[in-house]
């Protein structure tokens, strides 16, 4: 029995393998057919009853990860034990076997380390003399075919210990894995000698190189999985701060120093016992996690889906608590081991620079710097900022902050040394909270003008963060249970933090030109940056985290330094934080009561160019793929209409200069005869060129001029700059007709992101829609735009049923089953001067839009605009509707019952469709 599955509890309980052997040798008969039958049956049987036990243990005991793992280890020796000594003893015996004829049986990677999760692969190597013989290819092809008729997925090779030890030499990938070899059964006298080999011919005097190689392999492993730990769905075997990278730990420990178990690295000197603690603490962890997920998904799974996190929370006993759930707690658990993995991969890797770099050299990426010429007691090691002394920033705990002050004023990588001291003496840094000096150090050290990015995750990551802002301690590494959000609300805040510098250097000029610009203009830099810091720091309090964050804001300001003047304008930001957003992307900006709530709020130009930063950097850090062009022109335009009441102070420039001037800037662009410019001006309302952009206008007039006297026109053209595609449609008027084209749109593959409504004084409706398609792009391939086309030409004459189409079509996105929207209504008669504004907020899905025109359609309403926002699994969609006569509805039973259907909508599975 090998030692390292001698812990385990009740083995037998698992599987017996003496009542196992008794029961194969029991088998009757010489026919190898149905030899191999009877014991692949028998030995099925106990795998799956091994199993079981294994699932009923995992259960009880959900946090016995690596206990669990190494039983599923164990099992499998087991299995491939009776099945070795079956095969070789029954199947295909020697009575006299020669010297060639010896075989061995050894477990690879995870699995020879003794881990497996339920659906692990079985990773094996046969190890032959010398050439494989006949008798070796019968019984490693009899063996392989039984394991594959158990359901497992094996990974094999079958090598002579010359090839092993050649291939080793060539592939680091091999050698890894023979490296964590150990013996399963067979001729152990074999084993020992290609261990031996292996020892003096590849690992021998190679420590450096393999060092170097696996951490390039880590290296490029974090960047295929997102290079950050804190990805809201994190792969918990390959990403980073995962099992992975404590198996990598281990390997380069016992490739240099030849440790057994992961506990002998503190002999060596590359842990210190507190820090093994905290690796073993993280890697059952982890291995609980995992197990998990291979439970409850019945596969071999490693990734945390919003789906699976809310069942692995719950197996695993977290529960809810006031203001978080059962699973954001338990995420907030694995986002901390994740971070402990970081740490202690840190302090590692010093060691090994010192024992194994060349001179002058790091394993870690080198940086150019240059030399400062103060530190203030700190010292340089190998180019970066080390500590004189174990005791040195005990003996002045504002040290604590000014250490990432100096690493980011020179530009210098802090020393994982000091990092290690650092975490350890965090909580001095209670002493200095209110300290002037230590304050002050941090103001600098966050308005920084270098890079206070890297300089804030550092102190993030040492812990000194969180215990200097408490406030901030409470969001470090807690997640946002939804698919908006893709990283934790510490990692969000400080990605913001560095867009703002970014952004005021320039060098994000292209994608934010006005934010750029404007910086200029901003009278305190140091107000934007506090509440950048501070916009979401209230977050998981069980309130509107705006208001608390403004109450968090009112009471941290003063020790930072800051004015009341500044105070109350941080505080406001903070409150405000969501308000520019939520104009822009779900209200009509046509409209200039929209314009003027807005300014009524925001009071001031310098508020507003605050605001629209502030909005930028919180847009931009919520992850890749957030931001786009459509969402840059909403916010420039909202900001220019703001600024321009603001400044001027008027309550709106007259209306029929604006559109007399823009009906000039069409006339021209399209270089229309006079006559036939006004007869088309005639046809069109008031509104409409309100509403347009000129661009669009003169789109719109040369498609009506084509399509003359044509029933249906369509025009589709891609812009850039707003980051999606128009659709125009220009057809006879009819009720119904919206909901059929965003019902088509949809079959179609496209997403519709706003929606303008026009018809013209003779009875032509006027359609823009802005299309996306379903990864926020502008739907542009011309077999999709012939597609798109297609489909409305079809939905519009009524040459399918359009309901079966929409039902047909998958959920994108069916991960967004995972959360629990109850839909909602609401219906507002004074956001607008003119119209009804109703909101909707539901989970997405497809055809949403369409169903919801429907609803609208069926309570004979009129819809003039639509605006459509998403936010992960959750959909806003806003309408600027009237009723049939162009009046807003505002009679309580109508409300009600429109409240009522859209509800309804919202809800519905399937798409309704008109009689």
């Amino acid at each position: 029995m090998s030692s390292r599955f001698a812990s385990l509890p009740n083995r037998r309980a698992i599987i017996d393998r003496r009542s196992l052997a008794d029961a194969l040798a029991a088998i009757a008969g010489t026919d190898r057919a149905k030899l191999r039958q009877a014991a692949t049956k028998l030995l099925k049987t106990a795998l799956a009853h091994g199993r079981a036990e294994i699932d009923r243990r995992l259960v009880d005991h959900p946090s016995r990860g690596l206990e669990i793992a190494a039983s599923q280890a164990f099992l499998i020796d087991q299995i491939l034990r009776l099945l070795y000594d079956f095969t070789v003893q029954r199947l295909y015996p020697l009575s006299n076997p020669t010297a060639a004829e010896r075989l061995t049986l050894i477990a690879v990677g995870g699995y020879g380390r003794g881990e497996m999760a339920p659906y692990s692969d079985v990773d094996i190597a046969f190890l032959t003399p010398w050439k494989e013989t006949p008798w070796h290819e019968q019984v490693v092809e009899t063996m392989l075919y039984a394991l594959w008729d158990f359901g497992l997925k094996v990974g094999q090779s079958t090598r002579s210990i010359d090839e092993t030890v050649r291939q080793a030499k060539a592939d680091v990938t091999i050698r890894t894995a023979l490296l964590e070899g150990r013996y399963v059964w067979g001729d152990e006298d074999l084993y020992e000698e290609a261990a031996r080999r292996f020892k003096a011919e590849v690992q021998a005097d190679t420590a450096r190189t393999f060092i170097a190689e696996k951490l390039a392999e880590r290296d490029a492993r974090h960047k295929r999985m997102g290079d950050t730990r804190y990805v809201v769905e994190p792969n918990v075997k390959e990403g980073k701060g995962g099992l992975r990278d404590l198996h990598a730990l281990f390997w380069i420990g016992k490739y240099a120093y030849n440790v057994r178990a992961a506990a002998e690295l503190v002999d060596t000197g590359l842990f210190s016992r507190a820090e093994y603690s905290r690796f073993h603490r993280a890697d059952n962890f982890l291995w609980a996690v995992r197990c998990h997920l291979h439970s409850v998904a019945k596969r071999a799974e490693d990734r945390l889906t919003f789906d699976l996190q809310r069942e692995v929370a719950e197996r695993m006993r977290f529960a809810d608590r006031p203001g978080k759930s059962k699973v954001e707690r338990f995420m907030q658990y694995y986002f901390l081991q994740a971070k402990a993995v970081g740490d202690l991969t840190g302090v590692f890797l010093a060691h090994l620079d010192e024992q194994f770099a060349a001179r002058g050299r790091r394993f870690g990426l080198p940086m150019l710097r240059r030399r400062p010429s103060k530190l203030n007691g700190f010292v340089l090691d190998r180019g970066r900022l080390a500590l004189p002394k174990d005791g040195f920033l005990a003996e002045k705990p504002t040290r604590l902050i000014e250490m990432f002050v100096l690493a980011d004023r020179h530009g210098l990588e802090i020393h994982p040394l000091a990092m290690r001291t650092a975490a350890r003496d965090a909580k001095l840094v209670d002493e200095i909270r209110r300290d002037p000096t230590a304050n002050t150090l941090f103001l600098d050290l966050l308005t920084s003008p270098h890079n206070p990015e890297l300089a804030l995750r550092w102190m993030n990551e040492a812990g000194v963060f969180g215990r200097f802002v408490p406030d901030f301690g409470r969001v470090v590494a807690q997640m946002q249970f939804d698919m908006y959000h893709h990283f934790t609300v510490d990692e969000h805040t400080i990605h913001a933090i560095g867009l703002l510098s970014r952004i005021e250097k320039g060098e994000l000029q292209d994608d934010h030109p006005l934010s750029h610009a404007i910086m200029k203009q901003i009278a305190s830099r140091r107000v934007l940056y506090v509440a950048v810091l501070l916009h979401d720091i209230a977050k998981g309090r069980g309130g509107d985290h705006s208001v608390l964050g403004a109450e968090v804001a009112m009471r941290l300001c003063p020790r930072f330094g800051l004015t009341p003047a500044e105070t109350e304008m941080v505080a406001w930001l903070v409150r405000a934080h969501l308000l520019m957003s939520a104009t822009a992307f779900k209200r009509d900006l046509s409209d200039f009561k929209t314009i003027l709530d807005f300014c009524e709020i925001v009071q001031s130009p310098e508020r507003l160019r605050l605001l629209l930063t502030l909005t930028v950097v919180d847009i931009r850090a919520v992850g890749p793929g957030v931001w786009n062009g459509w969402k840059r022109q909403l916010l420039t335009t909202l900001y220019e209409s703001a600024e321009e009441v603001l400044r001027l102070g008027h309550k709106q420039k007259g209306r029929s200069e604006r559109v007399a001037a823009k009906q000039d800037a069409v006339a021209g662009a399209l270089g229309w005869d006079s006559k036939l410019f006004a007869r088309t001006v005639k046809r069109l309302p008031e509104s409409y060129w309100v509403a347009e952009s000129e661009s669009v206008l003169a789109a719109n007039l040369a498609l009506i001029a084509d399509a003359g006297d044509a029933p249906l026109s369509i025009a589709t053209s891609v812009d850039r700059d707003r980051g999606a595609t128009l659709v125009t449609i220009y057809a006879a008027d009819h009720p119904g007709l919206f909901y059929r084209i965003a019902g088509a749109i949809s079959v179609a593959g496209g997403n519709i992101i706003d929606a303008r409504i026009h018809t013209t004084r003779d009875g032509m409706a006027l359609d823009n829609f802005l299309v996306q398609d379903p990864l926020g792009r502008p739907f542009d391939d011309a077999g999709q735009l012939a597609r798109l086309t297609r489909a409305i030409e079809d939905a519009l004459a009524n040459r399918t049923r359009l309901a079966d189409r929409l039902r047909a079509k998958p959920l994108p996105r069916p991960r967004a089953e995972a959360f629990d929207i109850s839909p909602a209504a609401f219906i507002d008669n004074h956001a607008s001067n003119r119209f009804t504004v109703v909101e909707v907020n539901a989970r997405d899905r497809p055809a949403l839009l369409s169903s919801l025109a429907h609803a609208l359609f069926q309570s004979k309403v009129t819809i003039h605009s639509a605006h459509v926002a998403t936010y992960g699994e959750r959909a806003v969609d806003t309408f600027y509707v009237t009723d049939l006569t162009g009046d807003k509805i505002d009679t309580p039973a109508r409300v009600k019952a429109l409240e009522r259907r859209l509800v309804e909508a919202a809800a519905g599975e399937a798409v309704a469709e008109a009689a």
